[in-house]
């Protein structure tokens, strides 16, 4: 696995950050429902060219595999292939993020069991709660913060 700093979104990889995020959120956002799903993803894109640091996983073959986005020390978005779940990939990014760009806060869906206990595992603590996510959803989120 390779870890690539992205300048610039292509379409053909923006496709497949796009495939990254829905398959990540169809295994772990089980709370969402098809159509939930289905009305979110058309605001992707525009996160993912909004973010200041854009970070990828890559496999072997240079395949995108996982990405996260980051804004300052906060990572505001990290999803990973539901095929590469389990094996690390969360975790080696996280790790180059907190070395590269010093992440220390973070927001995770309160009814997202597994990321919540990754980001604890990472050495992060929830100190804040909201009944609704950034766009006025009800979808609690966790705020973390590293410890």
């Amino acid at each position: 696995m390779k870890i690539v700093e992205i300048k610039q979104i292509t379409p053909l990889l923006l496709q497949q950050l796009l495939e990254i995020w829905e398959s990540s959120v169809k295994a772990t956002h089980l709370f969402l429902s098809d159509n939930e799903i289905e009305s979110i993803k058309k605001y992707v894109p525009q996160a993912l060219k909004e973010v200041p640091y854009l970070i990828i996983a890559e496999n072997e073959n240079e395949t995108p595999i996982a990405f996260m986005g980051i804004d300052k020390q906060k990572l505001e978005m990290l999803f990973v292939s539901n095929e590469q779940r389990g094996k690390g990939i969360g975790k080696r990014l996280i790790e180059y993020g907190i070395e590269v760009y010093s992440i220390n806060e973070l927001a995770v869906n309160e009814q997202n069991p597994f990321a919540k206990g990754f980001y604890e595992h990472m050495g992060f603590q929830v100190y804040k709660r909201s009944n609704y996510d950034e766009q006025g959803n009800y979808y609690p989120l966790l705020y973390m913060k590293r410890i």
